[in-house]
């Protein structure tokens, strides 16, 4: 029973910091525009050296 003295306000600390950072991340901007990166990596994919993504991974057809 004595350690839950200790416990508990160790855990209200806890959850107020994780809602502290959770906060600050939303005003920093973390969560705006969750898919811009995902396509930003497959816009540099495409604009390789000039080659296709299949042609970088040397995958080809049985017939090319």
């Amino acid at each position: 029973m004595d350690s839950l003295y200790l416990l508990i306000p160790v855990a209200l600390v806890l959850v107020a910091l994780g809602i502290k950072l959770l906060l600050w991340a939303i005003d920093d901007g973390q969560y705006d525009d969750l898919d811009k990166e995902a396509w930003r990596i497959l816009q540099e994919e495409r604009k390789g050296r000039g080659a296709s993504a299949e042609e970088q991974r040397g995958d080809t057809k049985a017939g090319d």
